[in-house]
């Protein structure tokens, strides 16, 4: 049995995503979590460089490893820190691990025996301009709409931190009065 550069490459990277989602759960330091979910982020972003879906791994790369990583980040930064669920991880992580494991075991178990045949599908050379076209063509409205719910999202929270950078300040002139 012959194995290929792809398949050691598949066994690395799926290694890499599942060792990083069970790291993931098991850190008990928010920074050292996020980290683990950027290793998830790019090895999926590896697997999808193996399916020839270029596009969508640079995508991964860009908004999940990077985007919304450094917005978890800092949400984690100015947050008030909270120590009182510490002592409750251990029978948690026990927990989740005979869950993953059942449900490892049933998901081989149920395409274990499954027998069908090997139909050749066209890759895609260009795959970006394919989903540039459909995003542009058939989805534009949706597009436009998440891009415009972005935008409030935006002006809402320089709102609310201008908002409550002005009520800091009023505080700190009352207390200094």
């Amino acid at each position: 049995m012959m194995v290929s550069a792809e398949g050691i490459a598949f066994l690395l990277l799926s290694v890499g995503t599942i060792g990083g989602a069970i790291m993931l759960l098991f850190f008990s330091k928010i920074v050292h979590a996020l980290l683990s979910a950027v290793v998830t982020f790019v090895s999926l972003a590896g697997l999808y460089v193996l399916l020839s879906a270029e596009f969508l791994a640079g995508a991964q790369i860009l908004i999940y490893s990077g985007a919304v990583t450094i917005l978890f980040l800092f949400a984690v930064m100015l947050t008030k820190k909270d120590d009182r669920a510490s002592g409750t991880r251990f029978g948690w992580g026990i927990l989740v691990f005979l869950t993953v494991f059942a449900l490892g075991f049933l998901i081989y178990n149920g395409i274990h025996d499954m027998v069908g045949e090997a139909e050749e599908v066209p890759i895609y050379e260009d795959n970006a301009d394919q989903i540039g076209t459909t995003l542009f063509t058939k989805y534009i409205i949706p597009f436009e709409l998440v891009s415009v719910l972005l935008l409030v999202a935006l002006i809402g929270s320089v709102v609310l931190a201008k908002r409550r950078q002005e009520e800091g300040q009023r505080v700190g002139t009352k207390e200094g009065e």
